[in-house]
């Protein structure tokens, strides 16, 4: 399942006034789904076995056990949504039958280790808020909920549009070379759907092109101090190559962390 970040930005007509929040019933999870089926399906191509195109939701059964992230504009009519980030602990997990992540990779030694995970997904922004502070507030909000449930390692799929691996070769081994999880907490692809990232020694790497093709939203990962998994897996369905991501919150530099935390006055908030 893709995590797909900015692609580009759109001037607005107002100054938003943004509201980060948790889904509270059933009619705020049915707003998520539609901006998720906006530019999920809508943008990029995407399907499932439970999207709903008559009524425009992207969904599926994991979607009842995820708590959903909504970034809302007060400023416009309606106060719609406009970004979404759903997120998923352990315990929503074990009455889900296993975490989204599962049906690509082998979360052993994430599930070993024994400390508190949050699995995180679907993030997306509307098109007319990209580029602005709008994802910076949902970051902000995620930071907010890790903290208040002491969570100790976030993982999640992120993804490369496409599916050709020939053609995402040099920035996967890069991420390979330089990015690799450390051992105990390195996921792999379940092997009935390995595909193999190390495709250029690194040597051979044209990093500059490299790195310019990873999508931002893996590079903001990265920079917080984000590692891959082993492996590739091809999600046909939303025409995308994911990779695991795992962040490690006691590994990250207090500098980061202060950029993503926050008191309770708010600035302005990622995809």
């Amino acid at each position: 399942m893709p995590d797909l970040s900015e692609i580009c930005l759109t001037m607005l007509a107002h100054k938003p006034d943004f509201e980060v929040r948790l889904a509270q019933n059933d009619a705020d999870l049915r707003r998520a789904q539609q901006l998720r089926y906006e530019v999920f399906v809508r943008e990029l191509g995407a399907t499932g076995p439970m999207v709903d195109h008559a009524a425009g939701l992207e969904r599926d059964r994991f979607d009842p056990y995820f708590d959903h992230l909504l970034l809302v504009d007060r400023a416009r009519a309606g106060a719609p949504v406009v970004g979404v980030y759903r997120v998923m602990r352990d315990d929503q997990a074990a009455r889900a039958g296993g975490f989204y992540s599962e049906g690509e990779y082998d979360l052993t030694p994430l599930k070993a280790s024994g400390r508190k995970l949050l699995e995180l997904g679907r993030s997306c922004v509307h098109r007319d808020y990209r580029g602005g502070t709008g994802m910076r507030r949902l970051w902000q909000g995620l930071a907010d909920y890790v903290l208040e449930h002491d969570i100790e390692i976030l993982f999640g799929v992120a993804s490369f549009h496409g599916t050709d691996l020939q053609a995402l070769r040099e920035p996967l081994a890069w991420l390979n070379h330089h990015h690799l999880a450390p051992a105990d907490l390195r996921v792999r692809v379940l092997e009935e759907y390995y595909q193999p990232i190390d495709l250029v020694a690194a040597a051979d790497i044209d990093e500059v092109a490299a790195k310019k093709a990873v999508p931002p939203l893996i590079k903001a990962y990265l920079r917080l101090g984000g590692f891959v998994g082993d492996g590739a897996y091809i999600d046909h369905d939303f025409n995308t190559t994911d990779v695991c991501l795992i962040m490690d919150t006691e590994a990250m530099s207090q500098r980061h962390k202060d950029k993503y935390t926050r008191a309770k006055a708010p600035k302005g908030r990622q995809g």
